[in-house]
């Protein structure tokens, strides 16, 4: 384990607060922020160290041995900042995209887009592996980022089974754990939960969190290992491929309508051309879920909408303060531990 002063432990929570707040948001992800604010592979290591000789040492060596060998102080402050970011933004986040997608997909693509170069600079050599494993990555991540979310489900190995899920999206760059939920159809469940202090909803998907993390680490550190540029190429393309799904001007083309309890074309039942727009309008927010969308044009987005402003001047400088953004995680990344 590091020593490191109380400031620096600060800074690292800090990172988590970024982490915790990233992946509230369906599209983005936390693991893109832990890479870029550089504390990614001492995140892996560290989890992947975790097992039962580990707890062993409890016993044999006592708690200050096993603190040490846990890295305990740098997880207690990444955790902190996390947990207290995901559960009090998860909520905010839900605001900011029915009432201002433009403007929060706009911040997050510009940040999206300058964490590509960043995590992209640091493949050593090109070599066609490489270029493919860019290209996988990229086409995996833009597939994931197409499909439809499934109907809300609240079963307890359903829920499980979806935080060891969610997990491993939420540590990979590119790829994000609340829109793995979303898709999985358990991003309300988890949501609701929170809200409503459902502790036995919330352990079980924090089981299935735990154990999804521990085993999917121990992958990610093996292939950082033996596969290191292929692996930071495949990571990249994840991200270049998620560019999509975090596109600001988006028109609504299917939805699941929950009182009909059937899927219908969005344009059978608005004259608008995007969800957010329609709900804003009829202030309902519940009895239609998006299934599908493509993403337009800002010219079109507002020819669509009946000529509502697409916003383009405030989301350039949200695009701008993201980029931005990134430059200033990396420079806390680049501090001395």
């Amino acid at each position: 384990m590091q020593k490191r002063s109380f400031k620096e432990y600060l800074v690292i929570s800090l990172k988590g607060v970024a982490m915790g707040a990233a992946d509230a948001v369906p599209g983005v992800s936390g693991g893109t922020i832990a890479f870029i604010s550089g504390i990614y592979e001492e995140l892996i290591t560290t989890i992947s160290n975790i097992d039962f000789g580990l707890l062993k040492t409890i016993k044999t060596e006592g708690f200050a041995s096993f603190w040490k060998k846990l890295n305990g102080n740098f997880i207690l402050a990444l955790l902190c900042g996390i947990i207290l970011s995901f559960v009090s933004f998860m909520q905010l986040a839900k605001y900011l995209i029915e009432h201002e997608p433009v403007l929060i997909w706009s911040f997050f693509f510009g940040l999206i887009v300058a964490s590509i170069y960043f995590i992209g600079k640091q493949i050593d050599s090109w070599n066609p592996k490489v270029i493919i494993s860019l290209i996988l990555g990229a086409g995996t991540a833009f597939y994931i980022s197409t499909l439809p979310p499934l109907s809300s489900n609240s079963g307890a190995f359903f829920l499980f089974i979806a935080g060891a899920i969610a997990i491993c999206a939420m540590i990979l760059p590119g790829i994000s754990g609340s829109f793995i939920l979303l898709i999985l159809g358990a991003y309300k469940t988890l949501s609701d939960a929170i809200h409503d202090l459902d502790l036995k909803k919330i352990a079980l998907f924090t089981g299935g969190a735990i154990i999804g993390l521990l085993s999917f680490s121990r992958i990610l550190k093996w292939l950082f290992k033996h596969y290191h540029n292929c692996t930071l190429a495949v990571l990249t393309g994840f991200i270049f491929g998620s560019l999509n799904k975090v596109w600001p001007w988006k028109i609504t083309t299917k939805v699941w309508d929950r009182e009909l309890g059937k899927e219908i074309d969005f344009s059978d039942i608005s004259n608008v051309g995007t969800l957010s727009i329609h709900q804003q309008q009829s202030q309902d927010f519940e009895t239609l879920k998006l299934i599908s969308e493509k993403s337009v044009f800002p010219s079109s987005y507002s020819s669509l909408n009946q000529g509502i402003d697409a916003q383009v001047i405030w989301a350039i400088c949200l695009m701008i303060i993201g980029f931005l953004t990134i430059f200033l995680l990396e420079k806390l990344g680049n501090t001395k531990d």
